[in-house]
């Protein structure tokens, strides 16, 4: 029996978090807008169109964001606005499916193979759906069509913003043997500059390559880039996946050094984070004390238990042993994260000794 082809949407809002701003303050409008961070400390957590034409990106030093575009507009985020703008577009998606799986607060992938409308093709409900999220919400969004979530993904994100694209089954192999190396969604620019190294410029070029030599030369990551040189990705669509973490974290407003401090900056984190895992009735094996020091470079220190923790007191005497271990951080502080992983549902909550060598 001939196997069935599915059809998956990948949605992505179009500068999330810079679009609303903008939508809602129309003297932002037309102006260079970072969301996050200020002049002179944090990190863009989105950037306008306007700004990303100076160069100005997510995950960018504040500093050095407003060094390329001094024109550059800062303004603070408003997540809970974000969610409530979110939550309203999850329920355009699910008017057509229930296969939705959203990545973050502007994206997800939807399975349209059957959908509740009745509709044949993708490319018509990518089309309404976009047209419902403007006429709902003034925002537009970035629509990619295919038949598997890597080819989705890939070609959202080709003519943005307000973009369209649909790669059918049958010319995905012309598509990806064409597709720059850094435009594979997965690979990252490191990943990217050492593909080039070893004279991997594009799918035609990966394709080339066994899945032994890639995976020697990029361990687990090789055998799924063997497979998408080749347009395979079976990954099904999956609705309401379970929060891999649950974490808190905080940039201050100037560096610190001294560790009476540092915990004085922990425990709020600890209390949020044990919050949030009481609320959603869950434990966590291992806790994580994330440090970016103030020359951007990041550590992360974490311990796994037998037995897993979800109180404030445990988390925090968790958290003291790790900001000792090996050493107190060495350099001056610019952000502490307290993350919870290796996460399990709580039945009775009963948990075990907590024990430390501290």
């Amino acid at each position: 029996m001939a196997e069935t082809i599915r059809k998956i949407i990948h949605v992505d809002m179009d500068a999330f978090y810079a679009s609303v701003e903008q939508r809602d303050r129309p003297e932002l409008r037309g102006r260079p807008v970072a969301v996050g961070g200020s002049r002179q400390r944090g990190v863009v957590a989105a950037a306008s169109y306007e700004a990303r034409a100076y160069g100005v990106h997510s995950a960018m030093p504040s500093v050095r964001a407003y060094r390329l575009c001094p024109t550059l507009v800062f303004v603070k985020p408003d997540f809970a606005k974000y969610k409530r703008i979110s939550r309203q577009i999850r329920q355009i998606f699910l008017s057509y499916t229930e296969l939705v799986e959203p990545l973050s607060l502007d994206e997800a992938y939807l399975d349209v193979s059957t959908n509740k409308q009745g509709l044949d093709k993708a490319s018509l409900i990518a089309r309404r759906i976009k047209a419902e999220i403007f006429q709902q919400t003034q925002l537009t969004a970035s629509a990619g069509i295919s038949c598997n979530k890597f080819l989705a993904k890939v070609a959202s994100g080709l003519h943005k913003p307000d973009g369209l694209t649909l790669i059918l089954p049958e010319r995905a192999e012309a598509f990806i043997e064409k597709l720059p190396i850094e435009k594979f969604h997965g690979i990252g620019k490191v990943t990217a500059e050492k593909m080039r190294r070893m004279g991997i410029r594009n799918g035609k070029d990966l394709k080339t390559r066994s899945e032994l030599e890639l995976v020697r030369h990029f361990g687990k990551a090789g055998r799924h880039f063997y497979l998408i040189a080749r347009g395979i990705d079976q990954r099904p669509v999956v609705p309401n996946q379970p929060a891999k973490s649950i974490g808190a974290e905080n940039t201050f407003a100037s560096d610190i050094t001294d560790a009476e401090a540092m915990l004085a900056m922990l425990r709020p984190l600890v209390d949020t984070v044990a919050r949030r895992l009481q609320k959603s009735g869950t434990l966590a094996k291992t806790i994580t004390l994330k440090i970016k020091y103030h020359d951007f470079t990041l550590k992360t220190r974490s311990k796994t238990f037998p037995t897993p923790l979800y109180s404030s007191s445990d988390i925090l005497h968790v958290i003291q042993w790790l900001l000792h271990q090996p050493a107190l951080p060495e350099k001056p502080v610019r952000l502490l994260g307290v993350y919870a992983s290796k996460l399990e549902k709580s039945k009775d909550r009963q948990v075990g000794q907590l024990t430390l060598d501290f």
